[in-house]
């Protein structure tokens, strides 16, 4: 069932996040440690993910995807907000409690080799979660169970007695998915769960996903930074920047006509395979860096790189995560503007001139290389 068709029968979101906020406090001090500032690495998110329907989530790195599901399923505390998952709030599960809602939420983690315990073989790795929740029958039935999820990632029986150090990156990649499947939990939270595979195996992982999602209903919350990987298998695509959430539509809406300004950034950068469409189509460039989470800018976080960047609203107001049109959220100012052409985006030359910096040729002395318009290859130089 797709997250628009669960909306349309009014049917309650398994999982719901209201103003989740994780910050990470900054200590100073040799003798006593004191609190200078915060890290607001998730600032605010809101979202809802459909019983059954796969949400993915965008953005570059250090924007706060993986923090978020980590938070989600209380591997990270929360600073601030809830986690409504079927109804229960998991920020305030402790103990017990805590333990039996986790076997409803498993992960895929970013790097297989740091989630995998080395002293353990792969029998024990798959094993141990079947009896810490008391599946899968006797000794028999665990060892049918491990063969077949062995099975449905593609590693062979033999894999059972080698540990962790003697697989390839992809193949420990897949042992992580085998071990997140294993309790067939009802929320999988993927993150970047084909990015260490090789192209022709993310293929057969994602086939495997959606097998799984079809035959057990699982909800999937993918986190990646392949935008062709969440369009292929997303209902419903986030967008996030420096901690917040900045955009949200259905996967085809979203691709078809971003509306956010770091949206639209974001799909111009992916390449097209037709060398006239490529020549031809609309590129935007953004200035500067990502900023710091620890100190990020006022107003909209997007308008010191923005190209649609305008003098009122922009630097001083923060946009609310608005719906536009049916399942299509925005958090900008200017979303209806941008969207019908009233305003349009300025040059990398005047994006950089708003951020203090202007674009000059190589080889005319020293350069501020931390001060690079992303997508340009002349460098600039501070005024």
């Amino acid at each position: 069932m797709t997250a628009a068709a669960a909306h349309a029968w009014g049917e309650e979101p398994l999982l719901r996040v209201r103003g989740l906020k994780v910050h990470f406090p900054i200590k100073r001090g040799v003798v006593f440690d004191r609190t200078v500032g915060h890290v607001q690495a998730v600032d605010g998110v809101d979202l809802s993910i459909a019983r059954g329907s796969t949400y993915g989530l965008v953005g570059e790195s250090g924007c706060g995807k993986s923090t978020l599901g980590r938070a989600i399923l209380r591997l990270e505390e929360p600073t601030a907000g809830e986690v409504l998952f079927d109804g229960t709030d998991v920020a305030s599960l402790k103990g017990e409690a805590l333990r039996t809602m986790r076997r409803r939420m498993q992960m895929v983690f970013q790097d297989p080799l740091g989630s995998l315990d080395p002293r353990q073989n792969v029998e024990s790795l798959l094993s141990e979660p079947l009896r810490a929740h008391g599946l899968g029958g006797g000794t028999a039935g665990i060892a049918e169970k491990i063969r077949g999820l062995l099975d449905a990632v593609g590693l062979p029986s033999a894999a059972l007695r080698r540990y962790p150090h003697e697989f390839s990156g992809g193949q420990r990649q897949r042992i992580g998915i085998a071990r997140a499947i294993a309790l067939e939990p009802d929320l999988l939270i993927a993150d970047e769960p084909v990015s260490a595979l090789d192209v022709s195996v993310q293929a057969q992982v994602l086939n495997l996903l959606e097998e799984l999602q079809e035959r057990l209903g699982l909800t999937y919350l993918v986190i990646a930074h392949d935008l062709a990987v969440v369009r292929h298998i997303s209902d419903v695509v986030g967008v996030m920047y420096l901690g917040s959430l900045v955009e949200q539509a259905p996967a085809d809406d979203l691709y078809e006509q971003p509306l956010h300004p770091y949206t639209r950034a974001l799909m111009s950068a992916v390449p097209v395979p037709d060398p006239v469409v490529e020549e031809t189509r609309e590129r935007i460039l953004l200035a500067g860096d990502l900023p710091s989470p620890a100190n990020p800018p006022s107003g909209c976080r997007f308008h010191t790189r923005c190209p649609w960047r305008q003098e009122t609203r922009c630097d001083d107001e923060v946009p609310v995560l608005r719906e536009l049109a049916p399942g299509r959220l925005v958090s900008c100012h200017w979303a209806e503007e941008i969207r019908d052409g009233v305003l349009q985006p300025k040059s990398a030359d005047e994006v950089a001139a708003l951020m203090g910096v202007s674009v000059r040729a190589t080889g005319a002395g020293p350069i501020e290389t931390d001060a690079l318009v992303q997508g340009v290859d002349e460098p600039i130089e501070r005024r």
